[in-house]
């Protein structure tokens, strides 16, 4: 089903006033021997496409755990669908239905969207549940001294977006070659959208390009203005940073200005299929920036298809295994599974509370071989968790679209943590003061 046509059948359904909850994989009870973990999932409204995906690689990844291994060291995994519609205030409503599930409470929580994310802040880390950002939410709480309990796993927005610079410079033939070059920054206007024009801005300064950001309403299907703008600013590089609708709206409004789809890079929350395959021929050359690897040529995709699809107990079309989001939210799944795992050293092999997968997500370290033992070798770049970085410092893959499927655009590229690393611990820090805070003290904790 197309993005175009999933919105225009939910959009009603989004109004709802109320967080609609479904329990899946056997119901989510408070069993003595059972992991809970909420899934705030968006079915309805214009970004459908991205929340069924996602969680739908999660849910299956789960599944497959239970299906194949009995679970984590033989404590089954539950979950509990709720409906946030990728809306802030549903968001929360979830968080607070859910939290209290299962024998010890939520285990954590992916609120997929940055401004859930922001809206949970404060009150996971009062309940001391972990919030799993993966690939987005607020960079700064990449500093785990002043956000314990916010996790942006693998590569944050500001650190993906100096790893586009790095792609751009490269085709230009060097970063010198930067200097004087026009970068339109189009983007989503939300938190979301507005997270990387701070680091945008510094690389600018550095680099020596001119860079000019341009906002996008939500839902994003009215952008004939924005592109006449784009036109006369003449960039030689635009940087799409969308979401849903308004990603293969960007395209089609780039080819009707001209403007060529090997000059537009994307955020990965522009670079699924969804994004691609309404735009037609105006999508092809489009590269996006991923961190993860397309397609199902990988065990654990097919462990799934055979585990868990073949045996009617897929939680998503199987047509769509294999998909960008779908692969996306089997990271996530692998990345629930093992701070479980990890966790289960310390604390015993049985259900443990949110306080306790902390440390988990906190001692995670995936290097190849152990990506390689669980069956994604390629899928997922290697990183590792500290106290002091909840990021990991992973890798970024540019991503091209043939008209057909994503093709690997470059090899993994390293983000610069030298610019990035202090503009978070700058941004923490000023945040810590406006909350009256003391940042934790990493040398002090086990």
């Amino acid at each position: 089903m197309s993005l175009a046509t999933m919105s225009g059948r939910v959009l009603i359904a989004a109004a709802l006033a109320a967080p609609v909850v479904l329990a899946t994989a056997g119901p989510a009870l408070a069993q003595a021997n059972e992991q809970f973990i909420p899934v705030l999932i968006y079915r309805t409204g214009p970004y459908a496409a991205g929340g069924t995906g996602i969680m739908g690689g999660l849910m299956d990844y789960l599944a497959l755990v239970n299906e194949r291994d009995g679970g984590v060291n033989g404590v089954k995994l539950t979950w509990e669908e709720c409906e946030t519609a990728y809306q802030n205030d549903r968001g929360v409503e979830c968080y607070e239905r859910l939290k209290g599930k299962g024998p010890t409470g939520a285990t954590l929580v992916h609120p997929l969207s940055t401004g859930i994310t922001y809206s949970l802040i404060e009150r996971a880390t009062a309940d001391k549940i972990p919030v799993i950002s993966l690939g987005y939410g607020r960079t700064d709480a990449s500093d785990g001294r002043v956000f314990p309990y916010i996790f942006p796993l693998i590569t944050n927005y500001w650190a993906q977006n100096t790893a586009k610079i790095k792609f751009i410079g490269q085709k230009e033939g060097g970063m010198e070659k930067l200097k004087g070059k026009k970068i339109a920054n189009v983007y989503h206007d939300s938190a979301y959208g507005k997270e990387t024009i701070p680091v945008l801005d510094k690389q600018a300064a550095d680099y020596g390009f001119d860079v000019k950001h341009y906002a996008v309403a939500h839902p994003g299907l009215d952008q004939k203005a924005t592109w006449l703008q784009i036109s006369q600013y003449k960039p030689d590089w635009v940087i799409l940073r969308g979401w849903g609708v308004m990603n293969p709206t960007a395209l089609r409004e780039a080819a009707a200005i001209g403007f060529p789809a090997n000059k537009i890079v994307g955020v990965w929350w522009a670079g699924s299929e969804e994004d691609v395959e309404p735009a037609g021929e105006a999508a092809k050359g489009y590269i996006a920036a991923g961190f993860h690897g397309a397609g199902k040529d990988y065990p654990v995709i097919q462990d799934i298809l055979k585990l868990v699809h073949a045996k009617g107990k897929g939680n998503i079309d199987t047509k769509r295994v294999g998909t960008i989001y779908f692969n996306r939210g089997v990271v996530h799944g692998i990345v629930t599974v093992e701070a479980i795992r990890k966790a289960q050293e310390r604390f015993g092999k049985k259900p443990l509370t949110g306080e306790q997968v902390r440390w988990g997500i906190e001692n995670l370290a995936f290097d190849v071989k152990k990506i390689e033992a669980l069956g994604a070798r390629g899928l997922m770049p290697a990183f590792h968790i500290s106290c002091n970085d909840h990021e990991g410092g992973g890798a970024v893959r540019f991503l091209q679209w043939d008209g057909q499927k994503w093709v690997n655009a470059s090899n993994w590229i390293g983000t610069d943590q030298k610019l990035v690393r202090p503009m978070v611990e700058e941004s923490a820090a000023k945040y810590a003061k406006e909350k009256n805070m003391t940042p934790r003290d990493c040398a002090k904790q086990s």
